[in-house]
């Protein structure tokens, strides 16, 4: 397959995995809106900490990009003006949700995201940084797919108002360009190592944030 058609190749090469995510119980009961407000909270809660990590993980992988691939270190910078400041959203969706912000502020994440963020900081600075790719096109992917729909189903059974779910709906069908400017990224990776290094990442961090919503259920 060329790499034009790389992103339809991750697609692919990804299905079983994503299909194990999207089967998480949690995001069954968020699409049928049969989601309790601690739940929603406990899934902002793990948000935040994962989500904490994107500017200074897309700071590392530009640093690591080699002068090769500059084309790619200016979409990363891209990228942190579009991704900065995005854990504090969730802080404050956790707030209108009547959460303890801060506690989760304080707090450590549940043992599924703990390992997906030292996964990927490991493979980004000992192994590969365009491997992060893989992780952008799990939690883009399965936001644009799912997000939406499920923070109208959370707000109709919950009965929460509309600023409760700001990182949902930011990060759902709306934010459609995001993954049309991944594509376009992607399909510009011709290296096979990168091209399967990607790849890998994604199996296991569609793995692990599976998991994370399976600890949550």
């Amino acid at each position: 397959m060329t790499a034009a058609n790389f992103y339809q190749r991750i697609q692919q090469e990804t299905a079983a995995e994503r299909e194990y995510l999207l089967s998480s119980p949690l995001i069954t009961s968020a699409l049928t809106g049969n989601l309790t407000l601690d739940e929603y909270i406990s899934f902002l809660a793990q948000a935040y900490h994962h989500v904490k990590h994107t500017t200074p993980l897309l700071m590392a992988v530009g640093s690591r990009i080699p002068e090769s691939q500059e084309w790619l270190r200016d979409k990363i910078a891209h990228y942190i003006e579009e991704e900065v400041g995005h854990q504090e959203w969730i802080l404050n969706d956790i707030r209108h949700c009547g959460g303890d912000a801060e506690a989760v502020r304080a707090d450590i994440p549940l043992l599924p995201v703990e390992l997906m963020i030292s996964y990927i900081w490991d493979f980004v600075s000992r192994r590969n940084p365009v491997g992060f790719f893989g992780m952008v096109y799990v939690l883009e992917g399965t936001s644009v797919n799912v997000a939406t729909h499920a923070a109208d189903k959370v707000r109709e059974c919950l009965g929460l108002p509309k600023n409760a779910f700001s990182y949902l709906y930011s990060h759902g069908s709306l934010d459609i360009e995001h993954i049309d400017f991944f594509e376009g990224i992607v399909n510009r990776i011709d290296d096979p190592k990168d091209q399967a290094d990607i790849i890998h990442v994604a199996k296991i961090i569609f793995r692990l944030y599976a998991d994370m919503f399976r600890a949550l259920k």
